[in-house]
């Protein structure tokens, strides 16, 4: 006979299994601290990247009055402003990725506990028949 509590618990595992193990298989397989430091370090080169975009754009745009400007600026001193606004931005942008990849691990891990939980319980209703 079909037990109904059975076959919910078939019915979420396999929801879990088409939908979200694919999505999370990535993240279970690092410890917390590598997975995030893993994205962190990825988030920072790809902030370089996009600071340093941003900087050759906004040089181009102003490119007649960056080349007027050059000679009587302290370049020095404009070096300076633009490593303070690249740390800056590294620094903000990374503690966003740091907020959000902890969060996604902390889902994705309790997303696998209830899986286990579902897998235990189902073994141990195929175990009392």
């Amino acid at each position: 006979m079909l037990d109904p509590e059975r076959i919910a618990l078939m019915a979420r595992l396999a929801s879990f299994e088409k939908n979200e193990e694919k999505h999370n298989a990535s993240i279970w397989q690092y410890f917390r601290g590598d997975y995030i430091g893993w994205q962190v370090l990825k988030s920072i080169v790809a902030g370089t990247v996009i600071f340093g975009i941003i900087l050759g754009g906004y040089v181009i745009y102003n490119f007649e009055n960056f080349m007027i400007e050059i000679y009587k600026m302290d370049l020095l001193e404009y070096a300076k402003d633009i490593l303070t606004k690249y740390v800056v931005f590294i620094g903000v942008y990374s503690v966003i990725t740091y907020i959000v990849f902890t969060w996604r691990y902390a889902v994705a891990r309790k997303n696998l506990r209830m899986y286990v939980h579902n897998l235990n319980k189902l073994s141990k209703n195929y175990d009392e028949d």
